[in-house]
């Protein structure tokens, strides 16, 4: 079992950063990839960037890459999101996932999810 939890969401003007967290507890953390997922109210949920266990490895959105940085820090159990140059279209709640199981890019693939936290980009 893992029990996530997000924070660090907020509102932010357009142009500007935030960089969410998400602690995780259960399981040992250093043995399973983590994500971030986005959805926008009306929307589906989309893949945002995951981060293999030992942090050497990421892939990221197209929407998102060069703007969006995902990173781990395993002996605080926490990875983050570091986020720049935010658009209105970032504006979504932000929630994080371990351990997928298949294809990292579909939400199916995830069982263990946190609440999500709100990212509002002002235009």
């Amino acid at each position: 079992q893992v029990q996530l939890v997000e924070s660090g969401g907020g509102l932010v003007q357009t142009g500007g950063s935030l960089r969410l967290s998400c602690a995780a507890s259960g399981r040992r953390f250093s043995t399973y990839p983590m994500a971030w997922f986005r959805q926008a109210p009306g929307k589906e949920r989309d893949f945002v960037a995951v981060i293999s266990s030992t942090g050497g490895t990421a892939y990221y959105a197209d929407s998102v890459k060069g703007r969006f940085t995902i990173s781990r820090d395993n002996a605080k159990n926490t990875v983050y999101l570091q986020m720049n140059s935010l658009k209105p279209e970032d504006t979504a709640a932000y929630i994080c996932a371990a351990d997928p199981s298949g294809d990292y890019h579909y939400g199916d693939a995830y069982v263990y999810w946190g609440q999500g936290t709100q990212v509002t980009v002002s235009s």
